[in-house]
């Protein structure tokens, strides 16, 4: 089983031994922000430099689902079925809707731009969570090179209607993935500080929601992710928490127990599940996409 590092038994209850680790795609810089649209039997990701969206389909074929994405990083649906990206180039978080229409949901907090957001949920409530690293303003490679205006790198909350943006979280040197759990009884958050400096953070936190399902509260650490960074991160029906790193996927349980991982020959960025039941793994890793068949099935929504 070369694909898996089983590090507690409990790991072999969610692999197959008989599915291997599959690279569907290849010939990105970056590969960021898998979604997965069941609909179409499509998978959708960011390819960050390259300032373009990829799309591969069900029967192998990669084609381009949108160029000049202003370099567009992490995705998600939104509970009606839409498109929701992140753009380093625009500073904002947007939606895509079903005409093919572009609505900002932000741009800008106390009217100042925005950094750069990075990753972004979608609740049942209707309501948008997204970070707000800078990365996409250091340097012209992802994004442009700007000044940063905010005062701060932090995790903000867009009401339903869009008409209220707020700070969620205010103290993370450079917030990256997030992710409610299965019941959204709790809200992680990932740092990624450590990608510029060896001694930042490189952890995923974990908070309660409180019972307004509009403010956090007890942050603490969840897992401290080695070796490399955790960037994007998904929950299977268990409230097993996957997440990327150097080496591949790591799998941690609810009460922050590393249990095993998903060995990928590339750096990891993000990752998604998908298919008819869910049930597979689709991985953005540096140059490429991989998928794996597991024998769980993923948490989120649509």
């Amino acid at each position: 089983m070369a694909d898996y590092e089983i590090i507690d038994a409990r790991f072999r209850e969610c692999i197959l031994g008989n599915a291997a680790v599959e690279k569907i795609a290849d010939g990105c810089r970056w590969a960021e922000g898998p979604v997965w649209f069941g609909d179409s039997n499509t998978l959708i990701w960011s390819d960050i430099p390259n300032n373009r969206m990829l799309r591969w389909h069900w029967n192998g074929r990669v084609d381009t689902y949108r160029s000049d994405s202003l370099n567009s990083n992490g995705n998600t649906r939104d509970r009606e079925g839409r498109l929701v990206s992140c753009l380093h180039g625009a500073r904002a978080v947007v939606r895509t809707e079903p005409d093919g229409k572009i609505t900002t949901i932000a741009d800008s907090y106390q009217g100042k731009n925005l950094n750069s957001p990075n990753d972004v949920v979608v609740k049942s409530d209707g309501s948008i969570w997204f970070t707000d690293p800078p990365y996409g303003i250091m340097s012209d490679y992802e994004g442009f090179k700007s000044p940063q205006e905010q005062d701060g790198c932090y995790v903000y909350r867009v009401s339903p209607d869009l008409t209220d943006i707020s700070v969620v979280c205010d103290d993370f040197v450079k917030p990256n993935g997030l992710a409610f759990n299965p019941d959204e009884s709790k809200f992680y958050v990932a740092d990624s500080a450590r990608s510029h400096d060896p001694n930042a953070p490189h952890h995923i936190r974990v908070f309660d929601v409180n019972a307004d399902g509009k403010t956090l509260s007890n942050g603490k650490v969840f897992a401290e992710i080695e070796p490399g960074i955790p960037d994007g991160f998904r929950f299977d029906t268990d409230g097993r928490l996957w997440t990327s790193a150097k080496d591949g996927i790591h799998c941690y349980l609810p009460d922050g127990t590393l249990i095993g991982k998903i060995l990928i020959p590339e750096t990891v960025a993000n990752l998604t599940f998908g298919g008819p039941k869910k049930n597979r793994m689709f991985i953005t890793a540096t140059s490429s996409v991989y998928s794996v068949y597991l024998a769980i099935n993923g948490a989120q929504h649509p």
